[in-house]
């Protein structure tokens, strides 16, 4: 009973950051192929609601509305064979009580992906 007690916290805390982990690599892809699925619609001639719309459509996460959708050059300037670039900002909160003071709240998650414009 006492070596349970003694460890049964230890053991909670690494269930706990394990399942944040994932958790942080699952977003992390997520928004990483909604950046490039939201990056061909650019490429192919569509406005920056019309991308802005579709990236906060795709990504399926918790708060996905508070997500910033950064696209470079706006529509106004893109020109067949320019590039274009979507960044997607999305915050994400860790769980973990220790893990979750030592890093800043929310943390944020970057991705981006370029293309050329057809």
């Amino acid at each position: 009973m006492v070596e349970t007690a003694l460890l049964l916290p230890v053991l909670l805390l690494l269930l706990a950051g394990i399942i944040d982990f994932g958790r942080l690599m699952y977003s992390y892809a997520t928004l990483h192929m909604a950046a490039q699925e939201t990056v061909r619609l650019g490429a192919l001639g569509k406005n920056d609601s019309e991308i802005n719309s579709f990236a906060h459509q795709y990504v399926q996460l918790e708060s996905a509305s508070s997500m910033k959708v950064d696209i470079s050059p706006p529509d106004t300037a893109r020109h067949p064979g320019d590039y274009v670039t979507v960044k997607l900002h999305y915050p994400f909160k860790l769980y973990t009580p220790l893990i979750s003071a030592l890093m800043p709240a929310p943390f944020e998650i970057e991705t981006e992906s370029t293309i050329r414009v057809e």
